[in-house]
């Protein structure tokens, strides 16, 4: 045989010479749950290793992060029942714990990225993204309330906006508000293609932000559509959108490598809660190796296209950087094996200028 692939999968030196896709720590952002309480670190049952976090709890989460070199965080708030209404009017309020959170990250950290979240579920009684009337989800009425929060969110220091809401127009209508109160230096990562999954289980459960009826299907995405994230992403880079977003992220690698074959955007992917408790109660089980699957996981999601990754995993990974984890471990001769001999091969002393 004449080509044989094999020979370039031979040793770990030249596997790693040839490597296409690379994942740097750079590429990840860091979910972090916000409480009102001064000091609070309360477990998220259903996705270990993640908790909701009070003001200082943050804080120091925030700077040990920084200390394994994560630069991006996206914040949540977990909203107490008595702040919530129909309208969310918390959401741009000026004691919103939210947002002082974040001018204080920003004041102490300014070298973070910080994205929000833009959408009325954790703020609003009814548990859904957009204003609710008769038991509907009402478009155009929801957009004013998302472009007040996305200014109040500008205001208080994020830099990279995220609406996750999936209303109509709502990139657009934010873009205009943002610009017209000064903030034209204030992004947003659009939830382009986010679809109605059964993975955002312990998400929810850590927000306490379920739909109180009902489910929100008429505004995420169909799992069975593929051609339809196109259209969406048309309309929000055209919208003035910064970033592109898949949520979820492992079912969707085809929507990904679609958004990034097809746009110039930079394309973020959400490794979403559910998938990655998934592979979490798989390695308690003692099925697959966290490790593994963590470097394997988030690899795939950069060779689908993703240039961007939110993932539960990422401090998981940065501490795997740190501690001099590699996908393979190279098998070098140790010194004592190897042989020197001060005596120069035949070639070398034979050889006449």
């Amino acid at each position: 045989m004449l080509k044989r692939p094999r020979r370039n999968r031979k040793t770990a030196a030249i596997r790693g010479m040839i490597r296409e896709t690379q994942l740097s720590v750079e590429n990840l952002v860091q979910p972090l749950f916000l409480v009102s309480k001064e000091t609070s670190r309360e477990p998220v049952k259903s996705l270990p290793n993640t908790y909701r976090l009070g003001i200082r709890e943050t804080l120091k989460e925030v700077e040990d992060s920084l200390n394994l070199g994560i630069t991006n965080f996206i914040l949540f708030p977990v909203v107490p029942d008595q702040y919530k209404d129909k309208f969310a009017t918390y959401s741009h309020h000026e004691d919103n714990f939210y947002l002082k959170i974040t001018a204080e990250i920003k004041r102490r950290f300014p070298e973070t990225c910080l994205i929000s979240d833009v959408a009325m579920d954790p703020y609003s009684t009814d548990g859904h993204d957009g204003l609710v009337r008769d038991g509907k989800i009402i478009n155009d009425e929801t957009l004013p309330i998302l472009a007040k929060m996305a200014v109040a969110q500008a205001a208080a220091g994020f830099d990279l906006l995220g609406p996750s809401d999936m209303m109509d127009g709502r990139v657009g209508y934010m873009r205009q508000a943002l610009d017209a109160a000064g903030y034209t230096d204030t992004g947003i990562m659009a939830y382009t293609a986010k679809y109605a999954s059964a993975f955002y289980g312990p998400f929810r459960q850590a927000l306490d932000s379920a739909p109180k009826s009902g489910d929100k299907k008429t505004y995420q995405m169909d799992p069975a559509n593929q051609r339809e994230a196109l259209i969406e992403a048309a309309l929000d880079i055209e919208e003035g959108a910064d970033f592109i977003m898949v949520k979820p992220a492992l079912n969707y690698l085809d929507v990904i490598s679609l958004l990034k074959n097809n746009t110039e955007t930079p394309v973020s992917a959400y490794h979403v809660s559910g998938e990655c408790a998934m592979l979490i109660a798989a390695a308690e089980k003692g099925w697959i190796d966290l490790d593994q699957a963590v470097q394997e996981t988030l690899m795939c999601l950069r060779r689908a296209g993703s240039d961007v990754i939110i993932t539960y995993f990422t401090k998981h990974y940065a501490r795997m950087m740190k501690q001099g984890y590699q996908p393979e471990e190279r098998k070098e001769p140790k010194p004592h094996a190897r042989k020197h001999s001060s005596k120069m091969p035949a070639f070398i002393t034979n050889y006449k200028i």
